[in-house]
């Protein structure tokens, strides 16, 4: 397979994303910034967690959220579940699709490993060195989100796969064979890449949403494409994958702005005739 045309455009891809979704945001961020006005009162905004403790806070809580998760939380569970299992029943008609005109439907994978991880590494990339480049603390912020919610997801894909360990369809013809030694189920690449382009699509500035959108949730689905055509996963490795992958982004992504609103609220000493006031301002999305 020549993928070297296709994995330079997704290098260069990532490299300019950011330039588009991330400057705007953040020279709107600095025109909005001001000089303090004099005699201002004296403000005391909370403490800030390291990034580490912030880290093993996430993941603690993402490791034991399904102990608090309420009637709607299970009934996404159990819709996910009931997707994986209808996908499931044409993995076969997918992979014949795939394998047509090939010698064997058997044998070594397509080549792909490193390449068909080329956009999401592109995207993560581009987004943080370009944030790090200009100073944009919301853009290393989304980068981090990415990072973050790469690392669970990834973490969660392998333990499944090491739990079930479902034959790769380069392997056996059989899609029912389940627990045989594989390492199909869920696929790692989609859910790195929807893990990834998740952040992507729902974060930044909403003036680009569409674009965004458009290109996170395209490298997720067309990174699943490419497993499949790769003979390197069955249809439904991928559901579940982009299923871990973007639920575990949006896990982190409510962590996080829940985070940076309580660090909006600050308490303040206001002087007054007489004394001092104690005073408690918080900003509020419009």
């Amino acid at each position: 397979m020549r993928t070297g045309t296709g994995a330079r455009c997704a290098w260069a891809l990532g490299a300019a994303l950011p330039f588009i979704l991330i400057g705007p945001a953040a020279q709107a961020q600095q025109e909005s910034a001001g000089p303090a006005a004099p005699g201002s009162p004296i403000q005391y905004p909370p403490p800030r967690q390291s990034l580490a403790e912030r880290t093993l806070e996430d993941a603690k809580a993402y490791y034991t959220a399904p102990l608090h998760w309420d009637r709607r939380d299970w009934e996404y569970f159990g819709g996910t579940l009931a997707a994986i299992a209808v996908t499931h029943h044409y993995d076969t008609q997918a992979r014949t699709h795939y394998v047509q005109g090939s010698a064997s439907p058997l044998g070594p994978k397509s080549s792909g490993e490193l390449s068909d991880i080329a956009p999401s590494a592109a995207l993560l990339v581009g987004t943080w060195g370009y944030a790090t480049l200009i100073g944009s603390h919301a853009g290393e912020g989304e980068a981090w989100n990415m990072v973050e919610s790469s690392g669970l997801s990834l973490v969660s894909a392998y333990a499944l796969k090491y739990m079930i360990r479902r034959p790769e369809p380069d392997a056996t013809t059989n899609p029912n064979h389940w627990f045989g030694g594989g390492r199909a189920f869920p696929s790692e690449h989609v859910t790195l890449a929807f893990s990834i382009g998740t952040v992507l699509a729902e974060s930044g500035n909403p003036q680009f949403r569409w674009l965004r959108r458009t290109i996170g949730y395209g490298v997720g689905f067309g990174t699943a494409y490419l497993r499949m055509k790769h003979n390197a996963h069955w249809l439904s490795d991928t559901i579940a994958g982009a299923a871990l992958g973007a639920a575990t982004a949006h896990f982190v992504m409510n962590r996080s702005g829940r985070r940076e609103a309580a660090e909006d609220s600050e308490i303040s000493l206001v002087p007054v005739q007489g004394g001092v006031m104690l005073a408690y301002t918080a900003e509020f999305p419009n």
